[in-house]
């Protein structure tokens, strides 16, 4: 669940890279088709070398005929010019970081089906060497500034691991195998509070903590421990100190979101007996960075613990040794992550998630006016801060997936091409970025996508996809989904109604225990203005979304009979059954107090109780392991419209968490969306499944 008019012309700083075409006339841009979501190439984490003439990336590709993901790690020079692969195309490697000293590259990879390690690679080549050999999956690390250390974090290994990896030291001395014979799974014995956590499953008392890691003695030290998970380790720059992420509330960290910035020595043998608290703040403390100088630490914080999520998260700062803590951001009122200071010290940069977009801002470290040095409609989704004051960012734009930007001069450029031969190849609907007032009078925005070959002052189909979170917002990013609908002939409708970030906090916490109702309102205020601009066509509308945005159509399809089809994947609408079922335990209590307690408020959030009222053929979809948003809630809905007589299916998908990972799962899904909503608002004769089934053929989807 909480897992986001004027064209979408970009600043003055972006000036984008002319591709290179060939001597042979291009062919004529097809529309998009759901094949093609494989073909797009997923960039992300740019890392600078410390001298900054070089960039690595890791590149995800989705495969249908294998059925599975892969990442591999690119470099590319950071001026531009052609990229080169660092890792094989045959296993999965990601998480690069440059060795201080410029020499190598560590990353984190399985290969041969063992645990994720930390692997090291020179930066001229050769084959890649592991470096560490844990029972447990390495979930972490960075390079200590003298380039010998490493830090890693490492959850407690299972007593499963720690016998496998026995197993495999007998195996390794003797070159023997011995007979493996099936073992019952033991039960899981749960006595914490929080006790689930989507694509982990139930929790026990193993934790994640900070590890030393000497590349000489290839030996690992524990410097961290107890009842609690540490995590975003950040060097000190002369090396003697960590700073970290840890929730050491009293008397259970599971009861509260006080997670706090702490440091310890980098020499600890005590397993961390002696750590400091440096933030005291009582709301979540995150994201540590070092000044230069090495006394102070810049974080975010969000100031109202109660709020949680609805909070907006704030750049502060704080002397190492602790004392007060100033807050840069707090005027600014925007959703900050990622704090980076300038070489000099002078500056700290930022992320801000701002009016439908995320630019890359930076501020003065003592307060006052930010800039923006990548700016515009666009979507900044990570970067990479030089130790000459290089910068390079993970951009996307409406139309084109992310890519790695330098900006020399102040000029955003493309340093990488991964898509763009694919996106030469498509016709796209531009996704106009529109405002429009709630019932209320409040201003709303959103992206509207038109469908291919639009005509003026023609009516189209359309389909209204509220987002998930509901602390989240649809960006100025390209997405594949709005494209296919488009290129199917419908008007596609993103909004951004209040729950959404980039709009302040209390446009955020508009919905506050109050689910369902101004947010319904905002997101009906998009269809009734497409309608008012003459695209949408009030006979075929269609509503869906994914976690809360299938949470919110079950709350749209229970007050309104205006939608011929509706799609509600990995939605919830009897929220009583999801406690102690999901992972929101904590957050269901600080928003709607104990279910027990607060009957009539658990009740009125729940559309549920309105599925009478529902007449709109509504097909109920997600994964049978996903622990965010579990597939109870579609199954509830499901059976109860089943029991009414209302058209409805359910469709489950095995193996899947609230995200789906496997490539053939998410076309089935695709070509499902087009199939039920073609038959249902298009009208098509075609059944509203991509594959006619026997009703009592009761198969898997594959």
């Amino acid at each position: 669940m909480r897992l986001v008019s004027r064209s979408s012309v970009l600043s003055t700083f972006l000036v984008l890279a002319p591709s290179v075409f060939s001597q042979q006339p291009a062919p004529a841009p097809r529309a998009i088709a759901i094949d093609d979501y494989f073909q797009i190439r997923e960039v992300r984490d740019p890392q600078l070398s410390p001298d900054s003439n070089w960039t690595s990336y890791t590149v995800k590709t989705a495969s249908l005929k294998e059925d599975k993901n892969k990442d591999r790690i690119w470099m590319v020079p950071t001026a531009g010019g052609e990229a080169i692969p660092l890792t094989a195309e045959s296993v999965s490697s990601s998480h690069a970081r440059w060795s201080p000293d410029g020499k190598f590259i560590a990353f984190l990879s399985a290969r041969n089906e063992g645990k994720s390690q930390v692997w090291l690679i020179n930066r001229l080549g050769g084959e890649a060497q592991r470096l560490t050999d844990t029972p447990q999956d390495v979930d972490d690390f960075a390079w200590s500034p003298d380039s010998r250390r490493l830090v890693v974090i490492l959850r407690d290994p299972s007593p499963e691991e720690i016998e496998a990896a026995k197993e495999k030291e007998e195996k390794d001395k003797d070159g023997s195998e011995k007979e493996k014979k099936p073992k019952a799974q033991k039960p899981w014995v749960i006595d914490r509070l929080q006790f689930k956590e989507d694509e982990i499953g139930y929790l026990d008392r193993r934790r994640t903590h900070l590890y030393l890691f000497d590349l000489a003695a290839k030996s690992p030290t524990q410097i961290t421990s107890g009842e609690y998970d540490d995590s975003q380790p950040a060097w000190s720059p002369d090396g003697k100190l960590l700073a970290f992420t840890s929730n050491r509330s009293k008397p259970d960290p599971d009861a509260t979101y006080d997670s706090n910035v702490w440091v310890v020595a980098a020499d600890n043998t005590d397993k961390g007996g002696h750590v400091t608290q440096v933030t005291i703040n009582p709301g979540a403390d995150s994201s540590p960075a070092w000044s230069p100088d090495g006394k102070w630490i810049a974080y975010v914080t969000q100031l109202e613990p109660r709020l949680f999520d609805y909070a907006t998260k704030h750049l502060a700062v704080i002397p190492v040794a602790g004392g007060e803590a100033k807050v840069l951001t707090q005027a600014f009122d925007r959703m900050v992550s990622l704090p980076r200071f300038s070489p000099d010290g002078e500056f700290i940069f930022f992320i801000a998630d701002d009016d439908g977009t995320q630019n890359l801002c930076q501020i003065p470290a003592t307060g006052g006016k930010i800039k923006r040095p990548i700016e515009g409609r666009l979507m900044v989704n990570d970067y990479a801060l030089g130790k000459n004051g290089t910068i390079v960012g993970q951009v996307a734009t409406i139309d084109h997936p992310d890519e790695i930007y330098g900006i020399p001069g102040g000029k955003l450029t493309q340093i990488t091409h991964a898509n763009d031969s694919l996106m030469s190849q498509l016709k796209l609907s531009h996704g106009e970025y529109v405002h429009f007032k709630s019932k209320d009078g409040t201003v709303v925005s959103g992206y509207l996508y038109k469908p291919l070959g639009y005509v003026p002052d023609r009516k189209y189909p359309t389909i209204l996809r509220p987002h998930g979170g509901p602390v989240w917002a649809y960006y100025a990013e390209f997405a594949h989904l709005p494209q296919l609908f488009a290129a199917n002939g419908y008007a596609v409708l993103y909004p951004n109604p209040r729950g959404s970030t980039g709009y302040g906090q209390q446009f955020a916490r508009a919905i506050w225990a109050d689910w369902g109702n101004k947010d319904f309102q905002d997101d009906m205020a998009m269809v009734d203005y497409a309608i008012e601009q003459g695209i949408a066509d009030p006979e075929k509308l269609a509503v869906g979304g994914w976690s809360y945005g299938g949470i919110s159509t079950d709350f749209i399809i229970a007050q309104t009979n205006r939608f011929k089809a509706a799609i509600s994947g990995a939605g919830s609408a009897q929220f009583t059954s999801f406690y102690g079922h999901d992972q929101y335990q904590r957050d269901y209590e600080a928003e709607l107090g104990h279910p027990w307690e607060n009957k009539a408020v658990w009740e009125k959030v729940s559309p549920f109780f309105r599925v009478a009222n529902i007449a709109t053929p509504t097909l109920f979809m997600g994964g049978d392991i996903d622990w965010n948003v579990p597939i109870l809630g579609g199954e509830q809905m499901y059976q109860a419209m089943k029991r009414l007589g209302r058209p409805t299916e359910l469709v489950v998908y095995p193996g899947e968490y609230h995200e789906f990972k496997t490539p053939s799962h998410i076309k089935d899904r695709l070509e499902r969306y087009v199939a039920w909503y073609g038959h249902y608002v298009k009208g098509d004769a075609a059944s509203p499944r991509p594959v006619e089934k026997s009703s009592a053929d009761a198969k898997p989807a594959s």
